[in-house]
């Protein structure tokens, strides 16, 4: 089958509704989809039976409400199209009752104290924005999932929400503007997805691997990422065939995936979609995930998704590209063709700009967990503190303005905003800046501090909640405002010179440039999930948050027990199955070896001959052992006294300030042990064999 067979050819998307449903439940369910209108029982009705005969002609047999728990993955209870008739045979069966609300157990599920232990009701809700579509033999229904009393229990009611609160605040901006024709803003997502590909077997030989995702020993390799042979390069025939499988299946799904190559760091990938709806892009980045996972199965290979899986080569993230539209199809964060339409954009641009710098904590911490604290501020990622790219020709024309001076462009015309003056510009033409957390690529921001293993939902509801606030605040003040044209002027200026220190275009990597941005400019440096965390709860965010409705109160409390209950558990596997590997795996196989040459040392003495080779190994050897079991004992002791705690916070600043540190102790002595320890003896596959292991 060619690419536009097979595209969405597992989805019940609009071309499919449009063919299925009658005229006027088709019209309807689009105003739903498209302005939010109520959903009428009666339509879900007739939804659910197109939708289940659409399945059972596919082949599916059950059907599922499809949610993203606060576990960071998704989640799905499979039930049976079958239900029994009279004559002792069965039926599919699909109302619209079931269409519209589950009701999965809840009890195992994160929640952060919304609901009692003992209360397992919890209830998915349709979210008709985002088409159901078939996975193996089950229709998979996209789905909200909340707590009996209401509360948010998962990551996409709140994204819903933040989508909303933008699409207001921007309207009322759009207003102002004479747009009265737009009727809808949305955000729109492309997260880039990076990964590695590494044999089967051979991580299978890898506790750590298998465990934690990660590495947590591992000696560098004669040959890591110093050449940049592996960045575009041509594409081994192995993991070409898996690219080839895995693009199949997304395109089924109708997912956009459309850039594939080769990454930095050896046995590193990345691929990359055209953007859509923010909601959508979610639902479909949490799918690519997981088929990517399952996709590499079938080729005797293992996809991680972990920020940091080796140390001393690059991590993976996943790049958030991010831009606003109306329904009229234009993008709000792109330059346009006349003076008038250039200064809404820089209204728009001073929006992000002012959002990103006062709620710049907000952001750090959408990002934060236990993986990415290892990545962001290594060589190959942004550093923890926020700051935004913009390029030359945006930083002088913010300059001018501020500086009510003439801007040094094409035309030399001093800039009054809301009149002819000012001056035509294209979009920014400069070289994109890769150290930047937060960059402008022409028509849209790149955040580029998420995860490889987040879900982009958390980024984009922080970021969407952040610029419609700031939205609304601003046309609070210019829906008052008598003369137009002179107060967005002001605004835009006094937002330039009150946030011009979140801006920075040059090297992130740069040690000065932490200084600068912590001593001189005052910006936020949150190395840390626990240090992040805290900021969750501070006044200004909750209030704004909750103003925007995107949180109650108590769903921001339970974000914040949740993430810091997985930062905590993370950690502590690792530490676990660190002290389990050096016991059980390294210190035997040093000690073997020690043995082995003390047992030829023995003899070589009993011969006269010279064995200045084995007396110096003998004792490096012995001397590392020790080592290793005193940190091993360390290790273990901390985790010990760790399960004696019980505040989260408490917990969280322990596994930061003595658990980590002790991790790193014990690593340094097993990894220089792996580099003197004979290959024969040495208990699991190095990172040699790892990183260059699929040919």
């Amino acid at each position: 089958m060619s690419v536009p067979e097979i595209f969405a050819s597992m989805v019940f998307d609009d071309q499919v509704m449009r063919a299925r449903l009658p005229g006027k439940v088709y019209n309807s369910l689009k105003q739903t989809i498209e302005g939010g209108a109520p959903l009428d029982p009666n339509v879900a009705s007739a939804v659910a039976s197109a939708m289940r005969d659409w399945a059972v002609e596919k082949g599916a047999t059950h059907f599922t409400h499809w949610f993203q728990p606060l576990t960071g993955t998704s989640a799905e209870k499979h039930d049976s199209f079958i239900s029994p008739s009279p004559d002792g045979r069965v039926i599919m069966e699909f109302s619209g009752k079931e269409l519209i609300q589950g009701e999965p157990d809840a009890s195992s599920f994160p929640s952060g104290g919304l609901r009692a232990t003992f209360e397992a009701r919890g209830y998915t809700a349709w979210d008709p924005t985002s088409y159901a579509f078939i996975k193996g033999k089950t229709l998979c229904i996209p789905t909200a999932f909340c707590s009996y009393g209401g509360e948010a229990l998962d990551k996409k009611t709140p994204l819903l929400r933040s989508m909303d609160a933008i699409n207001r605040q921007a309207l009322r901006i759009l207003r102002l503007f004479g747009k009265t024709n737009v009727k809808r803003v949305t955000t729109s997502v492309g997260p880039e997805q990076e990964y590695f590909l590494v044999d089967e077997e051979t991580f299978k030989q890898r506790p750590d691997l298998l465990y934690t995702g990660r590495t947590l020993f591992g000696a560098k390799p004669p040959k890591g990422q110093e050449l940049d042979d592996h960045y575009f390069g041509s594409i081994k025939p192995r993991v070409q065939a898996y690219m080839d499988d895995l693009n199949q299946e997304l395109w089924k799904l109708g997912i956009l995936a459309k850039t594939e190559h080769n990454e930095v760091a050896p046995a590193q990938h990345e691929l990359a979609p055209i953007y859509t709806t923010t909601n959508i892009a979610t639902d479909h980045n949490q799918l690519t995930m997981e088929i990517m996972r399952k996709v590499a199965t079938r080729h005797g290979l293992v996809c991680l998704l972990h920020e940091k899986p080796f140390a001393g080569v690059n991590g993976s993230g996943k790049h958030n590209n991010w831009s606003m539209a109306t329904d009229t199809g234009v993008n709000l964060l792109s330059p346009g063709d006349t003076p008038h339409e250039n200064v809404q954009f820089l209204l728009f641009l001073v929006a992000v700009i002012r959002a990103v710098d006062e709620y710049q904590s907000l952001l750090r911490l959408s990002v934060a967990t236990a993986g990415n604290d290892h990545r962001l501020g290594a060589n190959e990622a942004p550093p923890a503190v926020i700051s935004i790219f913009l390029g030359e020709e945006l930083q002088a024309i913010l300059d001018a303005i501020e500086a009510d001076a003439p801007y040094a462009g094409t035309e030399r015309k001093r800039i009054k905003l809301g009149v002819d003056a000012l001056p035509r510009f294209t979009r920014d033409t400069t070289d994109r800046n890769r150290t930047s957390p937060f960059a402008f690529t022409g028509n849209k921001f790149e955040f580029r501090m998420v995860g490889s293993s987040n879900s982009i939902a958390c980024a984009n509801i922080m970021l969407n909640a952040a610029v419609a606030a700031v939205l609304g605040d601003m046309a609070d003040q210019l829906e008052k405002a008598e003369d137009f044209d002179s107060a967005l002027h002001d605004l835009i200026r006094t937002t330039i010179t009150a946030h011009k220190r979140i801006i920075f275009n040059g090297n992130g990597y740069d040690d000065a440039w932490i200084a600068e941005a912590t001593e001189q400019r005052g910006l936020l440096n949150l190395k840390t999930t626990p240090d992040a965390m805290a900021y969750l709860l501070d006044k200004k965010n909750m209030e704004m948050l909750m103003g925007q409705k995107v949180f109650q109160e108590a769903e921001l409390r339970s974000r914040y027990e949740i993430q810091l209950e997985n930062y905590c558990k993370s950690v502590r596997i690792e530490a676990l199955t660190m002290v389990d590997m050096a016991r059980k795996l390294i210190l035997p196989a040093v000690s073997g070896y020690g043995a082995a040459l003390a047992s030829a040392l023995t003899g070589k003495q009993a011969l006269g001959v010279s064995c200045g080779y084995e007396t110096k190994l003998v004792k490096k050897l012995s001397g590392l052992a020790d080592q290793i079991d005193e940190a091993t004992d360390v290790l273990a002791l901390l985790t010990e006294q760790f399960d004696t705690m019980e505040d989260i916070t408490e917990e969280a600043c322990f596994i930061r300030d003595q658990i980590l540190p002790a991790m790193d102790v014990l690593r340094a002595p097993c990894d220089e042990a792996e580099g003197c320890t004979s290959s024969e003896y040495w208990p699991f596959p190095t990172y040699g064999d790892l990183l260059f292991g699929v040919v």
